[in-house]
């Protein structure tokens, strides 16, 4: 049967990429929704090729840009983040994408788990900031949540079949981004066209400058912790360059499994959509002779605190992951825009942290609170 897919923020990186694993395989999907938050005239390009039932564009000064846009064709349009909200929860969706980016994906995604839909998550940030929440309304709803970012994705792939007990740790692989082997020292001058300039994958400017700092790998590590059920001392975190072993799974028995595979969004991304068929594609196929050698190395946490960071926020756990998310994206903002430098953004991070309220079992109104706090004090030290 064709899966009926609604892909939230279409017009992103992964977005991107999806309506192309989508395109090559309409006898499997039907694309039923696509949202953006401003792209309006990549959302109407979009909508005139692929032709969903349902369009809905965040920023609402755009919507008669985009009703406009599509008014000869039978595309119902809406604005409006909540529309988003309430769009992923019509009958005629069988998975969401959550494609969007930061914390304006928790939302949406809660919201279509609470409507039985099952999840193809993109945006690690939902379960970074309420990973508590997320599981646990996912398993009243008997929602599957599949992981598309190619850690996970790794590490969900090596456990099919498998007992999680028997797991003795999972180790995420990292790249190292542009800078690795960067001292503190020759981080100081590093500019913003640097750190967009990712050695192995191609991605959207904040996943970019987060896989730059470390902080990427940082909340795939929290990410991993409430999607495997894993405590952090059982999540490591290694540096391999060539981004071709994309996570491992060690067992109780010393084994160890790895998923392997070239560099490429769209294969997690089919995969998660096609689970449990693993469909076929043209994607490039590895070959050893292209790679003679592999290496492996511990991560810099003095250069790059920002993974350290994010060990400390999940041991702490209660609303603290959701502090450091938010301050994150709001010095991540703040370097795109030139308005701090690249080593200042884990010490603004952790001030955020120091100073913002700690609550130790936080609901819903808690998140977005402490989002709301964390993003003021952030960007007063910005300032």
């Amino acid at each position: 049967m064709q899966k009926h897919i609604a892909i939230l923020g279409s017009t992103g990186s992964i977005g991107t990429q999806t309506l192309e694993v989508i395109e090559k395989h309409p006898d499997h999907f039907i694309l039923e929704v696509l949202t953006a938050g401003n792209n309006a005239e990549e959302l109407i390009a979009q909508s005139r090729k692929f032709i969903p039932n349902h369009v809905v564009i965040a920023n609402k000064d755009k919507y008669s840009q985009v009703k406009n846009a599509l008014a000869d064709l039978p595309i119902k349009v809406y604005s409006g983040s909540e529309s988003i909200a309430q769009v992923v929860q019509m009958d005629s969706i069988d998975m969401v994408l959550s494609a969007l980016v930061g914390f304006s994906g928790l939302q949406p995604t809660l919201s279509a788990i609470e409507a039985g839909k099952d999840i193809s998550l993109a945006n690690k940030e939902t379960l970074v900031v309420g990973g508590e929440l997320i599981i646990r309304k996912a398993m009243e709803n008997r929602v599957n949540i599949i992981p598309v970012d190619s850690e996970h994705s790794a590490i969900f792939q090596c456990l099919v079949g498998e007992d999680i007990s028997t797991v003795e740790k999972i180790i995420l692989t990292a790249s190292g981004g542009p800078f690795l082997g960067y001292t503190k020292e020759k981080l100081e001058t590093v500019t913003r066209e640097q750190a967009l300039n990712h050695p192995n994958w191609c991605m959207g400017d904040k996943v970019t400058i987060d896989s730059a700092t470390l902080m990427n790998k940082g909340l795939e590590v929290i990410e991993a912790h409430w999607l495997f059920g894993l405590k952090p001392e059982n999540i490591e975190v290694v540096i391999h360059p060539q981004s071709i072993i994309h996570s491992l799974v060690q067992f109780k028995d010393s084994s160890i499994k790895a998923q392997l595979g070239i560099p490429d969004m769209k294969l997690p991304i089919q995969y998660a959509l096609g689970y449990p068929q693993r469909l076929k594609s043209d994607f490039k196929r590895f070959s050893f002779s292209d790679y003679p050698s592999l290496s492996f190395q511990e991560p810099d946490v003095n250069s790059f605190p920002n993974l350290a960071l994010a060990y400390e926020a999940i041991r702490r756990g209660g609303n603290m992951p959701c502090i450091l998310n938010a301050a994150n994206e709001v010095v991540v903002k703040a370097f795109l825009e030139g308005k701090t430098s690249f080593i200042q953004m884990p010490d603004i991070i952790e001030k955020t942290m120091e100073s913002t309220e700690f609550i130790d079992k936080p609901g819903l109104d808690d998140y977005i609170n402490s989002d709301s706090d964390a993003r003021k004090i952030a960007q007063n030290h910005v300032l």
